[in-house]
């Protein structure tokens, strides 16, 4: 079953970061739009994709008209928003790519602004919304086991994209080692120290509605989702008078090619293309990269809580040490074929530095004490491939059967 790609709702979202004044936002949507409605390509796109005819129209009285009043933009995507939809169908798969990538660099922004493009954070299984209500738990999860493995996507990135090149993790978890799988589904573009926050009540909630008493609980998280997982249980402790209980209990904490010390092709600004680059239908929002959300600003520097200040108005980095209730993990990855090659050393997984995704820094007050068994390198891997790498399962299994 297909659906449209882009929803009324959607196409709103899009001319409401218009009237905000996100430039060439207008252009940005008819590449997409004429991205979906054409023929899969075998050659690279044209850097300045148009929709033809009467689409092609439409596009271009929309930028008229948002030049002269914002809102005119809005109302207008709205009523057209049913029969611009019906010009190219995709997976529902692809729908969620895009909206996914959009967030990721500019999910501060549609928060912040109500709007309707913008993330709310649940937990999904299946790509279907998790209702945290132990009855309906009960319903969504018949086979439900007390082995719960949470699994956190990155930066652009959604929960169905856990799925790549025929294997999921948390499915393979799942048949290996009756783990029951819940993914993530939050705003990338959002601090990690928000998410964080959200994640640590979400979870309470989670742990409160599961069908079946809890032996064990795994977190597994790419990237950014790394990140979230320490905020989150970094904050648990410090939402309400005697703190949440879920922290606690989270037995293993595994982080796929997290940036815990900074990722610094994010700081070049060129972290979100590596990955808007591999998702055919997102590539138009590379077009964004120069804009940086709260959440890309704190990949690049391995940020877990909101930056303090010096006084001086220069941030200083916190300090957050790995939970020490919980047995932590880290994989990183290379693009080298062996330890020591100068093209692992100099450019890790592609966008994360080895020494970065294994906590190390030149400071010991920074470095990262996961365990000398705890710790792998998967060779000839990008930042992506970590999600599909037999050699990633493998160490996943191991440490959380």
């Amino acid at each position: 079953m297909t659906q449209p790609l882009l929803q009324a709702a959607d196409l709103r979202g899009a001319a409401q970061l218009t009237t905000d004044a996100v430039a060439g936002l207008v252009d940005l949507v008819e590449a997409m739009h004429a991205r979906i409605a054409s023929l899969p390509r075998l050659t690279a796109a044209p850097a300045d994709e148009r929709t033809q005819g009467l689409t092609g129209l439409v596009y271009k009285t929309v930028r008229g008209a948002t030049r002269v009043v914002g809102g005119s933009a809005e109302a207008l995507l709205g009523w057209l928003g049913p029969r611009l939809s019906t010009a190219g169908r995709l997976p529902l798969a692809e729908r969620e790519a895009i909206v996914a990538a959009l967030n990721g660099v500019l999910g501060d922004h549609l928060a912040a602004t109500g709007n309707p493009l913008a993330i709310a954070m649940t937990f999904r299984h299946e790509g279907q919304v998790l209702v945290l209500e132990r009855f309906a738990m009960r319903s969504r999860l018949p086979a439900a086991t007390p082995r719960v493995v949470v699994l956190l996507h990155g930066l652009c990135l959604n929960d169905l994209q856990w799925q790549r090149g025929g294997h999921d993790h948390g499915a393979a978890l799942a048949r290996e080692a009756g783990y029951t799988p819940v993914y993530l589904h939050y705003n990338s573009g959002l601090s990690v120290s928000t998410n964080g926050r959200i994640l640590a009540q979400q979870m309470e909630h989670l742990l409160d509605a599961w069908p079946v008493p809890i032996a064990r609980l795994a977190m597994v998280g790419h990237s950014m989702g790394g990140l979230v997982a320490r905020s989150a249980i970094h904050h648990g402790p410090l939402i309400q008078r005697g703190g949440l209980r879920w922290p606690a209990r989270v037995d293993d904490l595994v982080c796929l090619g997290t940036p815990h010390q900074g990722a610094p092709l994010e700081r070049a600004g060129q972290g979100v293309d590596l990955v808007l680059g591999a998702l055919p239908y997102a590539a138009p929002l590379a077009r964004l990269g120069r804009m940086r959300s709260a959440g890309i600003n704190d990949l690049s520097h391995g940020e877990v809580v909101a930056r303090g200040s010096d006084g001086h108005g220069t941030h200083k980095h916190a300090q957050v040490p790995l939970p020490g209730t919980a047995r932590c993990s880290a994989i990183a990855a290379s693009l080298g074929p062996a330890e020591g090659s100068l093209k692992s050393t100099l450019l890790g997984d592609g966008l994360v530095p080895v020494a970065s995704a294994l906590g190390q820094h030149r400071d010991p007050a920074r470095r990262l004490a996961f365990g000398a068994d705890r710790q792998a390198v998967v060779h000839e891997t990008g930042h992506l491939d970590l999600l599909s790498s037999p050699a990633v399962f493998e160490h996943l299994l191991r440490w959380l059967r």
